[in-house]
């Protein structure tokens, strides 16, 4: 028998028994789907995290400030985190990409009967090196604002949404009165009061939509940016630190991937020395960040992908049984065609096709299922149903088909194996 009549005799024989083929084929579907959802989500992931690289950096590595533990030398030997610290390692790396330092403080802001608390970031010129995604208007500092601490700002303006709000948008992430301002006023020019100053709006940098932003993790901003320098002179209450140049976080990058386990050692040993033995900071390898954030990932993959295991082993089983099943129904027919001339072989083609059928019918209804759920059920479907690759789809039906080829092969061969004589007196 050739290929195409088993087909269509394996078409047949599925129709005629549409319920016993639905049930067997379930379970193939349901472990594609979870097949191609859990696919879809780690290929996001590393979509996110190689974009991410690319904007912040493979060498990026964070100086943040932290408490000194207690039992450890008194922190009065320490000044704390400072921007002598960043000097004091661009001195000792100016090889470096970049060093950029940052100090947030919440304060208020008020633009006539306007009034919100904001986030103000104070950074230097070196901020904007990595991590730029924003559309700008008007200009970013110069060399004179940072060194002469100028009262001017750059406002972030939020970039809203694509595509439609996430269900919990509206409970857990509705915006701040600064940034709904922001969207409905023109600020550039603007002078506001921000803390017991006036500064002049001199630029504003729109983020991307948030359903498009791809940085894994922002570099560190608040809602206005001003140099560094008249964050510091300014903003910071004077019993709020021991140094005047108090910064919260250093950022590093040193350029390449190969160069920062010996920044690291370099950093580390220049901070202890300066501190005086004080933790009072901590130093981390972004590499490593993103890589606890993805080992959570790939544990909800790899729990997915063991499901979608058991449901590929029992659609398996099931079709074991059916075409077992089968072969027990229809022997008399077996023996009918073996007495006109059909070989071992034609038999076992025919059940196995049929097998096959049924898993490749499985597979499309789990391919469908998968690209659906990625879409309505993941929290960034339309991201993550992009993410497949082209190859997935024929991948899951080809896996499916072998799948269920391979349980068919045991039923298939005993059916091959009947006697002709002994299959005809069946009844």
């Amino acid at each position: 028998m050739v290929v195409g009549e088993s087909i269509a005799t394996g078409f047949a024989e599925l129709w005629s028994h549409k319920t016993r083929s639905l049930l067997s084929l379930l379970a193939i579907s349901f472990g594609v789907a979870s097949g191609l959802y859990a696919f879809g989500n780690l290929n996001l992931m590393y979509g996110r995290r190689d974009r991410s690289w690319a904007l912040s950096g493979k060498g990026r590595i964070d100086v943040r400030k932290e408490e000194p533990p207690a039992g450890g030398p008194p922190p009065s030997l320490s000044r704390g985190l400072t921007s002598a610290d960043a000097d004091a390692i661009r001195a000792a790396l100016p090889w470096v990409y970049m060093v950029s330092p940052r100090l947030t403080v919440r304060t208020k802001m008020a633009d006539g009967p306007v009034a919100a608390d904001v986030y103000v970031s104070g950074i230097t010129l070196d901020w904007r090196r990595r991590g730029w995604v924003y559309t700008q208007r008007g200009r970013f500092f110069s060399s004179h604002d940072m060194a002469a601490a100028a009262r001017v700002c750059i406002v972030i303006e939020p970039g809203g949404w694509v595509g439609p709000k996430p269900y919990w948008w509206g409970r857990f992430g509705s915006r701040g009165v600064f940034d709904d301002y922001v969207q409905r006023a023109d600020m550039l020019g603007r002078v506001l009061q921000v803390g017991d100053g006036l500064y002049t709006v001199v630029g504003v940098l729109k983020n991307p939509p948030q359903d498009r932003d791809p940085r894994w993790s922002h570099m560190g901003q608040g809602n206005i940016l001003v140099p560094l320098s008249t964050a510091q002179r300014y903003l910071v209450p004077a019993e709020a630190s021991k140094a005047l140049d108090a910064v919260d976080q250093i950022t590093v990058e040193t350029g390449s991937l190969e160069t920062i386990p010996r920044v690291l050692r370099r950093i580390e040993g220049l901070l202890a020395e300066r501190h005086r033995g004080v933790a009072d900071y901590s130093v981390s390898n972004f590499q490593e960040v993103v890589a606890n954030m993805m080992a959570s990932t790939r544990q909800a993959a790899a729990g997915l992908l063991a499901v979608a295991c058991v449901a590929l082993l029992a659609g398996g089983i099931g079709i074991m049984n059916v075409t077992l099943a089968t072969v027990f129904s229809r022997t008399r027919e077996i023996g009918l065609r073996r007495s006109v001339g059909a070989t071992r072989g034609d038999i076992l083609v025919q059940f196995m096709t049929e097998a096959v059928l049924l898993g490749v019918i499985g597979g499309a209804g789990g391919v469908l299922g998968g690209m659906g759920g990625l879409r309505y059920l993941a929290e960034e479907g339309a991201e993550a149903l992009a993410a497949l690759c082209w190859w997935h789809l024929p991948a899951a039906l080809a896996f499916a088909g072998a799948v269920a080829g391979l349980f068919s092969v045991v039923p298939a061969y005993r059916a091959s194996r009947l006697d002709p004589v002994r299959a005809l007196r069946d009844e």
